[in-house]
């Protein structure tokens, strides 16, 4: 594996993600951002914010597939949310975790959280793009 996944002493111990990513991988990934398409193009999970969640990180996965990658390549994530709100991260997290168990994996790399005002269409309410390192 080309990341190692780290939470240094002096930064706070975080469950949903780790603080640093060390990469030795030759070769870099950038994914687009991917909201809640089906490969039809059909929205997913409208109005919900986990079902949401979950497709954009099963669309993540299967772009690293397409590369010969897996999670455990992801060195950053950026997850994109609409009107975000801290009560909000329930949805977030059950929509992780959700696409976790699915994939047969746990996935914390560094993320960055940005709140929104709106994404492309209307029905989406999540986008995740993911910055990936391969061997």
């Amino acid at each position: 594996m080309a990341i190692t996944l780290v939470n240094p002493e002096g930064l706070p111990a975080v469950d949903a993600y780790r603080h640093v990513a060390i990469a030795s991988g030759s070769r870099m990934l950038f994914i687009a951002g991917q909201v809640a398409w089906d490969a039809d193009g059909a929205v997913v999970g409208e109005g919900d914010l986990a079902a949401q969640v979950e497709r954009c990180y099963l669309n993540v996965a299967t772009a690293l597939a397409a590369a010969g990658g897996t999670f455990h390549d992801v060195a950053k994530l950026t997850l994109y949310v609409v009107d975000w709100t801290p009560g909000k991260m329930p949805a977030l997290l059950d929509g992780i975790a959700r696409a976790g168990a699915r994939l047969g994996v746990t996935p914390v790399p560094p993320g960055t959280l940005i709140g929104v005002a709106a994404l492309d269409v209307p029905e989406h309410l999540v986008e995740v793009e993911a910055t990936a390192v391969l061997d």
